[in-house]
């Protein structure tokens, strides 16, 4: 081969040489790559309702009526056997309303459909179950007499623990003086939660802020360690408050509602 080629002529010998690399070229563009492209999902106010049930159902204790909102958010990400080529992901790259990510970052690798469906469900029933436990923890409340029901369709995942438990603690205590932890405004986040209130990171932070805006929120509770991803894209109108603790988030809303104390910020 290479003796042939020395027998060309210049131009010839160049044109034969790029063959491969324009098909190595073309195979990169058509071929599916290992990725994910995501964008802003739904979010979900979870002191309300959620494809007509009640997100946070509380029986053994008085609850009270809220104001304003709690809204969770979510990304929204291709399938696992979505194919994604080298366009789709140039693509991403370049806009601020959609991100590439590894498609095991999203996903567990090596899972069928069904059971990747499987694990995010059994991620959030984790999440629930953890979140009711730091929110009755953080009242004083023995568990063993109240009980909570989450329910919200068609989502998975850990990262709306925070979430879930401020909604707990403001149906049953509100800020702790009678009123609304979110005093009437439309508050978003994200975040995982343990049992003892330890909140936790979670990905997809600049698109999850996205989907609060759109969706009406002037605040963001973010998990401090992601302070840096939300900024890089905060979109104009949302105030981003770091959490790292649902302490410090509880006391964060009663201060933002109060006006007295400290809020934190990224």
């Amino acid at each position: 081969m290479l003796s042939r080629l020395a027998s060309l002529s210049r131009p010839k010998a160049v044109a034969v040489c790029a063959l491969p690399a324009v098909g190595l070229l073309a195979t990169a563009v058509f071929a599916p790559l290992p990725f994910t492209v995501a964008q802003p999902g739904m979010t979900a106010n979870v002191l309300g309702e959620n494809k007509g049930e009640p997100v946070i159902t509380i029986t053994g204790a008085e609850t009270r009526r809220t104001s304003g909102q709690l809204r969770m958010t979510t990304i929204e990400a291709t399938g696992p056997e979505a194919r994604v080529d080298l366009g789709d992901v140039l693509d991403g790259w370049f806009r601020t309303d959609q991100a590439v990510m590894p498609r095991d970052a999203v996903y567990p690798s090596g899972e069928t459909v069904e059971e990747i469906e499987e694990y995010n469900e059994a991620e959030m029933k984790e999440s629930q179950d953890t979140a009711t436990t730091a929110a009755l923890n953080h009242l004083g409340e023995d568990a063993g007499d109240i009980k909570v029901t989450l329910r919200l369709a068609d989502v998975g995942g850990p990262s709306a623990g925070l979430l879930f438990s401020l909604g707990i603690i403001d149906k049953i205590d509100g800020d702790g003086s009678g009123g609304d932890l979110t005093g009437g405004r439309v508050i978003a986040g994200t975040g995982t939660i343990d049992t003892e209130g330890k909140v936790g990171a979670v990905g997809g932070v600049p698109l999850k802020t996205q989907a609060a805006r759109r969706d009406g929120a002037t605040v963001f509770l973010v998990p401090k360690a992601e302070c840096a991803d939300a900024e890089a894209e905060l979109p104009k109108g949302l105030r981003l408050i770091p959490v790292t603790t649902l302490k410090g988030a509880v006391n964060s809303l009663v201060a933002l509602e109060t006006g007295k104390g400290t809020v934190p910020s990224c």
